[in-house]
C-alpha cells in the first residue's frame, strides 16, 4: 500500500481491490468458514457486489467455498505465504556465508530460486572496488538449462518432468555453448547429480562461466542455488570447495542434515 503523508497506510486506489482486501481481512478473523451474508453485513458491501468478488477469487484459488454461502481462505494463500516464508529464511541464512566467501574469492557470489522454468536471483554479495567482476541484478531471470543453478534444480526433477520443461521450452539457446539438445542436456544433468553440482560454460553469456552447489532445507528439499559467476578465464577450480562448504552451511542453518557428501566433479 502506499503511506500517507502523515506515515499511515493509504487506501488503494482502485476501489474492487480496497473492497477484496475487506474480504481478505474478514475471513482471515475467523478459523471457520463465514456466510455471505455475514461477509456482506461486516464489510458493508452489498450482497451481489461481496458474491461477485468472493468467485472471482475462489476462480484463483485465494478463496474456498466448503458449502453453498460460505467462504473461507483458500490454499492459494497458503502456497503463496510458504513461498515468500522460504525465501526470506534462504536468504536471512545466506546472506553473511555469501559474504564471507565473497571476502575469499573477491568475485560475486548469487543467491538464485527456481520459479516455474526459469531461475530469479533473489540475493548477491560483491564489491563495487573490485576489478571486472559478472554482476547478476536482483530480480533478474535466466532459464533453468543454461544456468548451473537451473541445471540443479532439473537435476532434481523427475526424467518425465525434464522432458516436458524441454518441450514447453524448445531448449532455446542463448551462445554457440548453450545446450539445446535433450540428450546433452541429460547427461550433464546425470553429472550434477553424481556430483552435486552444476556447471554454466558460456551458456547464457559469451565470457562467463559459473558453478553452483545446492541449498536443502531441514526436508532435504533443494530450495536454492548458490553460485560463483566470473569471467571464462578467471573461473578458478579451486573455489568449487569453498563453495560448497558455503552451500553446506547455509543448508545446516536451514535444518538440513546430509547423510552423506558428494566428491566434488
Amino acid at each position: 500500500m502506499r503511506k500517507s503523508e502523515a506515515g499511515a497506510p493509504a487506501t488503494p486506489t482502485i476501489q474492487v481491490i480496497e473492497r477484496m482486501f475487506a474480504l481478505i481481512d474478514v475471513l482471515a478473523s475467523r478459523e471457520e468458514a463465514v456466510s455471505l451474508k455475514e461477509i456482506s453485513e461486516r464489510t458493508g458491501l452489498h450482497p451481489s457486489t461481496t458474491h461477485r468478488i468472493l468467485n472471482d477469487l475462489a476462480t484463483g484459488r485465494f478463496v474456498e467455498r466448503p458449502e453453498a454461502g460460505s467462504y473461507r481462505l483458500g490454499m492459494r494463500l497458503l502456497e503463496l505465504g510458504n513461498l515468500v516464508k522460504g525465501r526470506l529464511n534462504v536468504r536471512d541464512a545466506a546472506l553473511a556465508p555469501m559474504r564471507e566467501l565473497h571476502k575469499q574469492i573477491q568475485q560475486p557470489v548469487n543467491l538464485s530460486m527456481r520459479q516455474g522454468d526459469e531461475i530469479v536471483y533473489i540475493e548477491r554479495a560483491y564489491s563495487e572496488r573490485s576489478g571486472m567482476q559478472v554482476v547478476r541484478a536482483i530480480g533478474g531471470r535466466a532459464p533453468l538449462h543454461l544456468t548451473s543453478t537451473g541445471k540443479l534444480f532439473l537435476a532434481a526433477d523427475e526424467p518425465q518432468r525434464v522432458r516436458a520443461y524441454a518441450t514447453r521450452t524448445g531448449l532455446a539457446g542463448h551462445t554457440r555453448n548453450s545446450i539445446t539438445q535433450l540428450p546433452l542436456l541429460e547427461r550433464e544433468l546425470a553429472k550434477a547429480r553424481q556430483y552435486g553440482i552444476a556447471r554454466d560454460n558460456e551458456e547464457l553469456e559469451l565470457g562467463v562461466r559459473c558453478m553452483a552447489a545446492g541449498i536443502y532445507d531441514d526436508q532435504s528439499k533443494l530450495v536454492a542455488g548458490l553460485s560463483i559467476s566470473a569471467p571464462a578465464d578467471r573461473l578458478d577450480e579451486g573455489w568449487l570447495t569453498k563453495l560448497q562448504a558455503t552451500a553446506s552451511e547455509i543448508s545446516a542453518a536451514l535444518g538440513y542434515r546430509a547423510s552423506h557428501t558428494k566428491a566434488a566433479a
